[in-house]
């Protein structure tokens, strides 16, 4: 059975979880209609991909 041979240090766990924190997801503006996307992903918002359309977007 898996025994910790001694304790572990407040400090030593703490710096082991030194790369668990969340970073924010990065966003570009669309060249096309100026819309936030992901990057190297189709627009959602008009269809843009590579200064070309790829989507055909049905408007409202």
């Amino acid at each position: 059975m898996a025994v910790p041979k001694s304790k572990i240090t407040r400090s030593k766990r703490n710096m082991r979880r030194a790369h668990h924190a969340l970073v924010a997801s990065a966003h570009n503006e669309c060249p096309n209609c100026g819309e936030l996307k992901r990057p190297h992903h189709v627009c959602a918002a008009c269809g843009y991909y590579d200064s070309r359309e790829v989507v055909e977007i049905e408007s409202a």
